[in-house]
Parts: C-alpha cells; sequence; structure tokens
C-alpha cells in the first residue's frame, strides 16, 4: 500500500500567511518562508501555496513567495490562486512550483487541464474542488468560496480526471477552520469516482481526523495548515499516531 501523504498548506494574502472559518474572518499565522523550513525540518510530505485573494482581485500568485518558500524545503510545492491561463501556471513553475492548482479556471475553461498536462505532465497538475453539502449533494463553489455553482463536485471530478489531472484537491468549505474533522463521506464519494489521487481538505483538528479520512474517507493524502501553523500539533507526532493504527505513512529515519 502507498504510503499516505501529510501536507501543509500556506494560505497567502499579501505576502503573509493567514487562516480563516469557512473561508472567512482571515488572521496572520507567520511568514511562509519561515512556515515552510519549520515544515521542512518536521518531515511534511508536500507543502501547497494557496493566494487566498488572487482570484478575486484578478493577481498572479506572487512569485517572490514561491522563489523564498522553494528556497526552504526540499519535497514538492505545488501553488494555486490566481492560476487562469498557461501564462500564470508557467510563472509559477518558473518561481519554483513542481505542480499547480487550478479551481475557478478549470470549471470555466476545461480544456487547460488537458492543456497543461500535455505541457508538464498529469503529475503536475492538480484540479482544485471547493465544495459544500447542500440537502443531498456537494455543490461547488468558485472565486475563494465566494460565488455558487450548480456543479456537482463528484461529476466535476470525474471529469477532471478524464481530462488529465493528476490529483484532485478537496476542500470542505463546511469544515474549513473548525477542527472538527474532515467531511469523509464527502471525500470518500470522490475518492470511489476517480482513479487519480484525493487530497483531503478541511476541519483537521485531531490526529484522529487524519486516521479517519484515511480510512473512512479513503483519502491519499491529508491537508491541514492551522494545527500546524500555531504549532499546536508536530508533524513528527501525528505520523507517529497514524503508524501506530497501521496507516502507511513516510516516517523520518534520521
Amino acid at each position: 500500500m502507498l504510503s499516505k501523504r501529510i501536507i501543509a498548506c500556506l494560505d497567502v494574502r499579501d505576502g503573509s500567511v493567514v487562516k480563516g472559518i469557512n473561508f472567512e474572518d482571515l488572521r496572520r499565522a507567520g511568514d511562509p518562508a519561515t512556515l515552510a523550513r519549520r515544515y521542512n525540518r518536521e518531515g511534511i510530505d508536500e507543502v501547497v501555496i494557496l493566494d487566498v485573494t488572487a482570484t478575486i482581485e484578478g493577481r498572479k500568485a506572487l512569485a517572490e513567495t514561491i522563489r523564498a518558500v522553494a528556497g526552504e524545503i526540499f519535497l514538492p510545492l505545488c501553488v494555486g490562486g490566481g492560476i487562469r491561463g498557461e501564462e500564470h501556471a508557467e510563472a509559477a513553475i518558473e518561481a519554483g512550483a513542481d505542480k499547480v492548482g487550478i479551481n475557478t479556471a478549470a470549471l470555466r475553461q476545461p480544456e487547460l487541464i488537458t492543456t497543461l498536462a500535455r505541457r508538464y505532465g498529469s503529475q503536475a497538475v492538480i484540479v482544485a474542488i471547493d465544495a459544500k453539502r447542500e440537502d443531498d449533494r456537494f455543490k461547488i463553489y468558485v472565486r475563494s468560496g465566494q460565488e455558487g455553482t450548480e456543479r456537482d463536485a463528484v461529476e466535476w471530478a470525474r471529469e477532471a480526471a478524464d481530462r488529465g489531472a493528476g490529483e484532485i484537491l478537496l476542500t470542505s468549505i463546511d469544515r474549513d477552520g473548525t477542527k472538527s474533522g474532515f467531511d469523509c463521506e464527502l471525500t470518500a464519494a470522490v475518492s470511489e469516482a476517480v482513479p487519480i489521487p484525493v487530497i483531503a481538505s478541511g476541519g483537521a483538528g485531531t490526529f484522529d481526523h487524519f486516521v479517519d479520512v484515511f480510512r473512512a474517507g479513503r483519502a491519499d493524502a491529508a491537508l491541514a495548515a492551522s494545527i500546524f501553523h500555531y504549532a499546536e500539533h508536530a508533524v513528527e507526532d501525528l505520523k507517529a499516531h497514524l503508524y501506530q493504527h497501521q496507516i502507511p505513512v513516510r516516517l523520518e529515519t534520521g
């Protein structure tokens, strides 16, 4: 069985890491490069930078932040937020990103998924899906969770995979920043629908939440922000807990 990945998310606004609840009430959480250095030392598996206001404000993801973070880590780096076309993806990768995450642009220009996959390989293309539970379905939201669509998360994940996406970054808006646990039902629904890895996001608060999303949610990776940023939990302790619960993870050997 492949190892489950633990991913740290750096939500960046104006060069600083921020964090909120349900995509709102953002507050500062530190310097991106400083946090990335700590995560690299503690054994995180990947880092994701999301420029949380880039799409709204019509800006590209900040190249300086990408370069600063890339200079501190020796592991995969994904960048999302404001990737609206091939030129934006190229700028992010030239600045040091290994992968790009596309959300709003992918829904509005589905062919962009295929274009980027052909140019950089599917492994470099992550389609981000921000979903909110509405009645008996999971509805997709875009523009940093501010604009609802009529698209269904499971159906769109299937299409994204068919078009060449290498991974799905699946965020529960309902759980974001609440520390009440991942939405395992949402995660399992998407994981069962696609042949590519699914990264669960939104709601991490305890070590057992990760156990739950890897088991019940069938996630391939889990992403968190708050519990790492504020040093509430150490990455190595989380991995030890997962290992004790027979969840395969990459452990530091020295």
